[in-house]
């Protein structure tokens, strides 16, 4: 695991090698998107659904109560939190496979960021569950090497990895992510409030434009923009691990 000795270096090093080499935009096509859609569907056998990643807490304490105060908690969560930090992530391991370099730099990175032990046991079960799900049925070289890291994978990087390995667009990968995270981030709200489907549509038509923005912002971050200011959200997610009733893992 990377300590903090070394991860501001490491961030500079990996961003000036890898920023100079951009991953142009393309359209996605028919094996991509199919590949996109089969991963980051609430099907595919990560056990995203296990995981609140804090809103449980919220809920709780009255910070989230209504279709209002979850769209706007959702907003902070992707624009200023995890959302954008996965997305930094993810955009950064998937250079790191074209750039034909070690992904475990990256990947260490990641794990060491983790601002939780419970964000830290959701991010790496579901990264070592898409892992394994992805190498089983989609082999490439890429996640081959990944599997070879020897440490615990969080889930962006196994996803950007899995992306750079079967050459998805970058910018296409990116977007599909974050929607599927803010749909199951959506989806824990609607069963915890509770609040109905419709208003969870509504909530995921809200949020549309953040994540088209967060995704923007992620592509064109370095590694030492990774950061977050969702404060209240990170201590969500400490308390979580304390409450006294559960549904979720986090």
């Amino acid at each position: 695991m990377v300590g903090s000795s070394r991860a501001v270096p490491l961030r500079r090093r990996q961003s000036a090698a890898l920023r100079s080499k951009p991953v142009a935009a393309a359209s996605v096509g028919q094996p991509a998107l199919y590949r996109l859609m089969a991963w980051l569907s609430p099907s595919f056998p990560v056990g995203a659904f296990s995981y609140s990643s804090g809103i449980e807490w919220a809920v709780e304490a009255g910070d989230v109560s209504d279709a209002d105060t979850l769209r706007d908690w959702l907003t902070v969560m992707l624009a200023d939190g995890a959302g954008f930090g996965d997305g930094v992530l993810l955009a950064h391991a998937y250079r790191a496979v074209h750039a034909s370099a070690d992904p475990r730099a990256i990947a260490e990175l990641a794990v060491a960021l983790v601002p939780t032990r419970e964000r830290f046991l959701e991010t790496t079960a579901q990264g070592g569950a898409f892992l394994d799900a992805t190498r089983a049925s989609w082999p490439c070289a890429a996640l081959e090497r990944l599997a070879q890291c020897g440490c615990a994978i969080a889930y962006p990087v196994a996803v950007g990895v899995a992306a750079a390995g079967h050459d998805i667009p970058l910018d296409q990968a990116l977007q599909a992510y974050l929607q599927a995270l803010v749909s199951n981030w959506t989806s824990a709200g609607i069963r915890l409030v509770p609040l109905g489907q419709t208003d969870g549509q509504r909530i995921l038509a809200a949020l549309e434009g953040a994540v088209a923005t967060t995704a923007e912002r992620a592509l064109a971050a370095s590694l030492d923009d990774l950061g977050s200011s969702a404060f209240r959200a990170d201590l969500a997610s400490a308390r979580h691990e304390t409450q006294y009733t559960r549904l979720f893992r986090s």
